[in-house]
């Protein structure tokens, strides 16, 4: 091999090195502010594979253009997370990753060619409305298992908003709650998930996962 293409060989192979290596400056630590759904794709359509606790982080490795879905990896399981519940340290500030500052060098991904992930069923093309925000405050409720039992035995409807199903976020008033015998909240199926709602604030207390 002569020593002009022996030369340009490493070069290229230094080069592809830089490239890898900026992609992967590009990952960021964020954090979940709420406890977090992870699913299999960027949007409410895709099953929930996994959860990121509030407070608990894991690497940012792209978004969505054009959309609030982000991909990231928790302990080496990746998935996608909805971006309005992730915030990073940008230059000394908690930055919503939502926002996407030039500075956060937050890469853009393509999403999933249609069909190579599995959606929920009744989920595509039944969307109806947006979960409302930010997340308010709500007080921690810990339903007894008698609750969780009816819940899951009398399922109803899904209905299927933009967003995440979240602790605080709230419903629109065009989702009918139900009734529980003898118990203060409400609940719906919302985005594939039953959840407890109080009736008054129309906002989310419970999520069973």
């Amino acid at each position: 091999m002569s020593l002009n293409k022996s030369s340009r060989m490493i070069a290229f192979a230094a080069g592809a090195l830089l490239v890898t290596v900026g992609v992967a400056a590009a990952d960021t630590s964020v954090t979940a502010t709420t406890d977090l759904n992870v699913r299999a794709g960027p949007g409410t359509q895709y099953p929930v594979i996994g959860v990121i606790g509030a407070g608990q982080n894991a690497m940012l490795t792209g978004c969505v253009k054009n959309s609030r879905w982000c991909a990231v990896d928790e302990g080496g399981k990746p998935g996608f997370v909805y971006s309005s519940y992730l915030t990073a340290d940008i230059g000394g500030a908690q930055v919503v990753i939502t926002e996407r500052p030039a500075e956060a060098g937050v890469v853009y991904i393509d999403p999933p060619a249609e069909g190579s992930i599995k959606v929920m069923e009744g989920a595509t093309g039944s969307i109806r409305g947006e979960l409302i925000g930010p997340v308010g405050h709500v007080d921690m409720i810990d339903p007894p298992d008698t609750v969780r039992t009816y819940v899951t035995s009398n399922r109803v409807e899904p209905v299927y908003l933009e967003g995440e199903v979240v602790v605080g976020a709230g419903l629109p008033d065009t989702v009918e709650l139900v009734d529980i015998p003898e118990y203060d909240y409400r609940y719906v199926y919302v985005n594939g998930q039953p959840a407890l709602v109080e009736p008054s604030t129309r906002r989310i207390v419970y999520v069973y996962r």
